[in-house]
């Protein structure tokens, strides 16, 4: 009987661990895991930047990859096994800021969807342009 109980209370947790993981809404996770290094604005001053905008670092992903699926997986990838190879910004951004740290251990694949989900869903900002290229 108390092993039944026992049973029905770990089960409960469990349920209770996953809807409070996927309760996080991509912002919420982009705040908590990513903001750190990538703003959502732009900056006042520019040499405070460590990477680069997160409008800018999706317009550059959205140039090259014109399928969402295509673009999220690379998104993916590219956070748990970064490279110079694999990068799709500009040189000079790759110069700048190098390369981005692996996010292995620091965001959980299931964080990892929602938060480019939400990114590529809410960036680059309706009329952002960036220098001599196209608006989104």
């Amino acid at each position: 009987m108390k092993l039944k109980n026992l049973l029905r209370v770990a089960g409960f947790m469990i349920v209770l661990g996953n809807t409070t993981l996927f309760a996080d809404s991509g912002a919420e996770l982009f705040e908590s895991k990513c903001a750190m290094c990538h703003v959502t604005k732009p900056p006042k001053d520019m040499s405070t930047l460590v990477a680069p905008p997160v409008f800018g670092v999706i317009r550059h992903v959205k140039m090259t990859y014109s399928n969402e699926a295509e673009a999220l997986a690379f998104m993916r990838s590219y956070v748990m096994e970064p490279s110079a190879a694999k990068a799709v910004c500009m040189p000079q951004k790759l110069k700048k800021f190098g390369v981005m740290p692996s996010q292995k251990g620091n965001v959980t694949p299931q964080e990892l969807e929602v938060i480019t989900k939400w990114m590529y869903d809410n960036f680059p900002p309706k009329g952002f342009k960036g220098k001599k290229h196209k608006m989104f």
